[in-house]
């Protein structure tokens, strides 16, 4: 089961959202209602938004279009930057990489971490 967790810094400017687990298509649509609630009473041009993917898992390929789907909604809303950090894990970095170019997210930045 996948979860998410949404968190405004309004000081900062970044929405911040940490994702974990493998998402079906029904934690998608969940995580997506509570992201578009996070970002009604802000103007995303404003924000950076940085993801945090360190637990999530690879996304199945029935889940990948609605994924798709929430990299071109947030090409949409207009981010100042989108930044997705991962733990050492080339193919979900691909898979990532991937979306964000299909979806024509130019101010997308994928950082890899090493767990020791």
């Amino acid at each position: 089961m996948g979860q998410f967790i949404l968190k405004t810094d309004t000081a900062k400017k970044v929405i911040n959202i940490e994702l974990e687990g493998t998402f079906s298509n029904e934690d998608g649509l969940k995580s997506i209602q509570a992201y578009q609630q996070t970002i009604n009473p802000i103007n995303p041009s404003e924000y950076a938004l940085d993801i945090d993917c360190r637990k999530l898992n690879v996304t199945a390929p029935d889940v990948v279009p609605l994924l798709e789907g929430c990299f071109i909604m947030f090409k949409a809303d207009g981010f100042q930057k989108v930044s997705l950090t991962l733990e050492n894990n080339p193919i979900l970095k691909m898979q990532l990489a991937r979306l964000g170019r299909k979806a024509g997210l130019e101010n997308l930045e994928i950082t890899s971490t090493v767990q020791a």
